[in-house]
């Protein structure tokens, strides 16, 4: 399908969910993943650019695996993962190739988002892909890595790739037709957003846990995913993946599902993974003056203005930064200059202090060009 494809040339996100990809028993829904592939690859030999982040390797190989049920092991699904991995490119690579395309396996594990080098490494080959014409297809090393398992469907990993190669829109194609009010299973009265402009209505939205025993995500990482890519100017959308034509219509700008309007954002790449790709490995307490500072001045974070240090970390680890003063108030995350250790002994010091007793050390705690202020 090649209609609606539109006339600029823009690069889209096309994440798709395991419940879209296989039925309950692992089986490969291959007609819905060949009308997928046929539109994904419409749009690319019109001259855009398409990465997909697929899940659907654990499930895949579930049918494959010599055990009965459904297994819940961590290195059951991995093992299955392992099995279902090759099974799923190979199709995907077979279906491209018939629509004349080119596609490419990329597994990504969550430590090639965490490390800064990795990041730029995983961005400059994705956007060398794309540069080529060809469309990668990315899924979580779930062999070595169990974040897909623990925490969501590849929903996060879709937000990072779309950031990633600077993605116009994201797509989120899952089994519902897209956010509801409440959970339509249960709730004849649930209505479908079909746009979300004020976040605070998502706090009135009963958003449930996962779809199913296969399925990880659930619409609560579909909607984090979504605030993570907005918040780096990216359109989002969540709609049926089953549903004829789906992504020839999202791409012509037709009412699908639910549109997450992108957000206006100057902030670097580089504030743009810390604020999302990075864990923080702690935390920094700090006075009123220096949360103002931060907030208000755009400063960097001084010794004198820390009250207190909570965990274990290294320097050059990212650490969150909060401001207490009746209640605990999130300011920020940035990377530190120091260790945990080193910023026990030097907290409240004045910076020329800090020198004596650290002749080597930074005068800034964090400086103010490796820190993003919270939302």
């Amino acid at each position: 399908m090649e209609t609606n494809v539109p006339k600029r040339a823009k690069t889209y996100a096309v994440k798709i969910g395991s419940n879209t990809l296989t039925d309950t028993s692992g089986r490969l829904r291959d007609g819905v993943l060949a009308g997928l592939v046929s539109q994904i690859a419409g749009l690319a030999r019109a001259g855009n650019r398409v990465v997909v982040v697929s899940s659907g390797a654990i499930s895949c190989g579930l049918g494959l695996i010599p055990i009965g049920g459904s297994p819940s092991d961590t290195v059951d699904l991995q093992a299955a993962s392992a099995v279902g991995q090759g099974r799923l490119f190979h199709r995907y690579y077979r279906l491209f190739a018939d629509a004349g395309v080119t596609a490419a396996q990329v597994l990504l594990t969550s430590y090639d988002i965490e490390a800064r080098s990795q990041y730029l490494n995983a961005r400059n080959t994705l956007l060398r892909l794309l540069e080529w014409g060809i469309v990668p297809i990315v899924n979580e090393n779930d062999t070595t890595s169990a974040d897909e398992i623990r925490y969501g469907d590849n929903d996060f990993l879709a937000a990072q790739v779309a950031i990633l190669v600077k993605a116009d829109e994201l797509m989120l194609l899952t089994d519902t037709e897209g956010l509801y009010t409440s959970d339509p299973s249960v709730d004849g009265n649930a209505r479908l957003v079909e746009e979300v402009v004020d976040r605070s209505l998502l706090d009135e939205i009963e958003a449930g846990g996962a779809g199913s025993a296969i399925g990880s995500g659930g619409m609560k990482s579909k909607i984090v995913a979504a605030e993570m890519a907005t918040a780096a100017n990216i359109g989002v959308v969540i709609a049926n993946g089953s549903r004829p034509g789906v992504i020839s219509a999202i791409a012509a700008g037709e009412k699908v599902g639910t549109w997450f309007r992108p957000l206006k954002s100057s902030m670097s790449s580089f504030k743009l993974w810390l604020k999302y790709g990075r864990p923080s490995s702690g935390a920094i307490v700090i006075d009123e003056g220096a949360a103002t500072a931060l907030r208000r001045r755009g400063k960097s974070l001084l010794p004198a203005g820390i009250v207190r240090v909570e965990g274990n970390f290294a320097a050059g680890e990212a650490v969150d930064v909060f401001f207490r003063k009746d209640g605990r108030h999130r300011v920020g995350k940035g990377v530190s200059n120091y260790s945990s250790d080193e910023l026990r002994r030097i907290k409240g010091m004045q910076s020329r202090q800090v020198i004596k007793l650290l002749p080597h050390g930074e005068e800034e705690v964090i400086h103010r060009d490796y820190f993003v202020l919270a939302d």
